[in-house]
């Protein structure tokens, strides 16, 4: 009989042993209990001499997506493209996703989710406080954006200034809307605001992209010589908005000027080979973009943004 027979059967003979010993075994200890999904909440990455920080403030699932997205379009359509992808039709999962920059002079935090226990718990595991908050920037005001703002009748990040656009601004101001009144009118004297094109700090510059909301911006960041755009909402998911930007969106409040300003900062991301966060883009967030066809393909950091830090 051949050694590598004999090999064969012990192992085989020591497999069928198996179920024995795990079955003893579970007399005296209990099966590990399931946990159920989960993932980490910060994900940070160096960009030049900033650290550059996701946090996950929230995620759910939506039913229904294609009332969201594609609005524009037939239920075959969005059934291909979805197929295609390797996603499901009847639920897609939303993320929301505040940045967290230190410069090394300020901590600047882009966006404050939904509510302040949930940014302000990722942002303890991230390892900062919100009295550490140096500058709140509001990329626009949907709810998911402004929510954390107050913690009740208090200012969530009590030693902020506070920074966001002048149109868009302008715009929440003059509607009845709940949420602007108890989340950014109790701060309005501590605002600055900007038009396109200005700083919130050395190496940070906003950049108007209107359409979305009506003075919706992103934000450039640059510092030795790398640059990152924290693109807020532009495009609010990753298939059905960057593979087909033309594509309506229940969320967009100017459709044809979201169309239009989604398909510009694609073109300018893929032609730039430049990383961007997407507020709503799977966790953690970051990501690239890659031309394809009439449209456009995302494609998920690895480890290129680590080795900058």
């Amino acid at each position: 009989m051949s050694r590598s027979m004999i090999t064969r059967r012990a192992v085989l003979a020591s497999g069928a042993a198996l179920p024995l010993a795990a079955a003893s075994a579970g007399a005296v200890q209990a099966a590990a209990p399931m946990m159920g999904s989960g993932m980490s909440r910060f994900n940070r990455v160096g960009l030049g001499g900033f650290e550059v920080t996701t946090i996950l403030a929230g995620t759910t699932p939506r039913p229904d997506p294609h009332s969201i997205f594609g609005l524009n379009v037939g239920q075959d359509e969005f059934a291909a493209a979805s197929k295609e992808a390797r996603i499901p039709t009847d639920v897609a999962q939303f993320f929301f996703t505040p940045t967290v920059v230190n410069t090394g002079n300020a901590l600047i935090l882009f966006d404050t989710g939904l509510n302040a226990e949930g940014t302000t718990a990722a942002l303890g595991e991230a390892g900062y406080s919100p009295d550490q908050v140096d500058v709140v920037v509001i990329t626009h005001m949907h709810g998911d954006h402004i929510g954390g703002l107050m913690n009740g009748d208090a200012p969530t990040f009590p030693n902020a200034r506070y920074v966001t656009g002048s149109k868009e601004f302008d715009a929440w101001a003059a509607m009845e809307n709940e949420g602007f009144e108890s989340k950014v009118r109790p701060l309005a004297e501590k605002m600055e605001m900007l038009e396109d094109g200005g700083s919130v700090a050395p190496g940070i510059t906003a950049m108007a992209a209107f359409g979305h909301t009506p003075g919706h911006m992103t934000y450039m960041l640059e510092s030795e010589g790398k640059q990152l755009l924290v693109a807020a909402d532009f495009a609010n998911h990753y298939v059905w908005s960057l593979g087909y930007p033309d594509w309506e969106v229940k969320f967009d409040m100017d459709k044809g000027a979201a169309a239009a300003t989604r398909r510009r900062i694609l073109e300018m991301l893929a032609a730039e080979e430049m990383p961007f966060i997407g507020y709503h883009m799977p966790w953690p967030g970051m990501g690239y973009v890659e031309a394809k066809g009439d449209g456009f393909r995302y494609v998920p950091t690895s480890y290129q943004l680590m080795l900058e830090g």
